[in-house]
């Protein structure tokens, strides 16, 4: 009867120091979390650059390595700090796009850091086609100009 109730007590406390490990072992790894992994620029000109900054966090308690940045495309590039995000602390990636083509894009950024693990960042959006010569004069503007106000 008596081994019948330590088995019982066991059993009983064994799932939380099972779950107590893996949480133990999840933040001696360090990972990185994203609140937005995608952002949408909606409609840009062709031929200007435009620029994000997603805000990576470690909740962990270990300090965390961003190994390496990985653009989908030349026209991403890509900018971050070579330190290590401190437990708790926020780290920012500068994502730059540049269209040469007008339409819908999609690009990915790769974001890999402690040893392996990574993080996808999305940007998208639509390039209009800026137009290939400057507007022309406008004739009532120069009018205006010429007229002096008493």
């Amino acid at each position: 009867m008596k081994l019948n109730r330590i088995l019982q007590v066991v059993f009983f406390f064994l799932p939380v120091f099972t779950l107590a490990q893996v949480q133990t072992s999840d933040q001696q790894v360090g990972v990185l979390e994203t609140r937005k992994s995608v952002f949408d620029f909606g409609s840009i000109p062709q031929g200007r650059p435009v620029f994000h900054a997603f805000l990576l966090e470690n909740p962990s308690l270990k300090p965390v390595l961003i190994d390496n940045i990985q653009a989908s495309c030349g026209c991403t590039t890509p900018e971050w700090s070579k330190e290590p995000v401190a437990p708790g602390a926020k780290s920012e990636v500068k994502v730059g796009f540049n269209a040469a083509a007008e339409g819908p894009f999609e690009k990915t950024i790769q974001v890999f850091y402690a040893g392996g693990q990574q993080i996808v960042l999305t940007i998208k959006g639509n390039v209009w086609k800026t137009p290939d010569q400057p507007a022309p004069p406008n004739r009532i503007v120069s009018a205006l100009k010429t007229v002096r106000l008493k």
